[in-house]
């Protein structure tokens, strides 16, 4: 089945490029070509396509006209799989795109429209009902969820922190006194303080320090 796509991109070299590729597959018939959100909106009225291929910045603000268009031809015609196609990783704009569901929708970087392959896959799946989300755009939602979870590292004090940095480079108490400026007692106070908000129980004393270092460490980004 050769499936009917409305292209939707305000750039002139961009757009010339993305039909370039399309036209390559033979699988593919480009309807309508478009610069901006009316247009679009108006193209898939008039045309009927199976998938709308969309820029997510066009006129007229520049800011997310792909992400409403694909929102808005969702309710008046539901049966237009759409690809929203992103120059940089926005994984906000991925959430607003399928906070109504995922079924018909994509979610791609512009970078994979030289895949002919990968952007064909896309198109078809969408306008079978199916779903993609760029791997790129995976991983910093995965990272921003793991960056928003809580920690029980929260509970210390920017001063305990800094001392468990200084524990997890190996230092005795004396040696992160001296790189904190603040005294062997203060260090042994800190440390306390973090063992019992960390929950590291006395009965534990002889791995307390180990143990702590591990949550700070396991907790860090790689």
């Amino acid at each position: 089945m050769v499936l009917r796509l409305v292209l939707a991109e305000d750039n002139l070299l961009m757009r010339e490029g993305i039909s370039a590729v399309l036209a390559l597959d033979d699988g593919v018939e480009v309807v309508a070509v478009c610069e901006d959100f009316d247009g679009l909106l108006a193209a898939v009225t008039v045309h009927g396509p199976d998938v709308v291929l969309t820029d997510i910045r066009m006129p007229p603000s520049q800011t997310d006209e792909g992400i409403r268009a694909a929102n808005l031809i969702r309710t008046e015609h539901p049966e237009v799989g759409v690809v929203v196609l992103s120059q940089y990783v926005e994984p906000e704009y991925a959430l607003q795109l399928f906070a109504d569901g995922s079924a018909g929708r994509a979610y791609l970087l512009k970078e994979r429209v030289g895949d002919l392959a990968q952007l064909s896959s896309a198109l078809r799946s969408v306008a079978g009902g199916g779903s993609v989300v760029d791997p790129t755009v995976v991983d910093a939602l995965i990272e921003a969820r793991t960056a928003d979870r809580p920690s029980v590292l929260d509970r210390l004090t920017e001063r305990e922190h800094e001392v468990l940095a200084e524990m997890a480079k190996g230092g005795s108490n004396a040696a992160i006194g001296e790189a904190l400026f603040i005294s062997p007692r203060s260090v042994e106070k800190h440390i306390n303080s973090i063992f019992m908000k960390l929950d590291l129980s006395p009965e534990e004393d002889t791995n307390r320090r180990v143990r702590a270092v591990l949550l700070y460490l396991g907790s860090r980004p790689e």
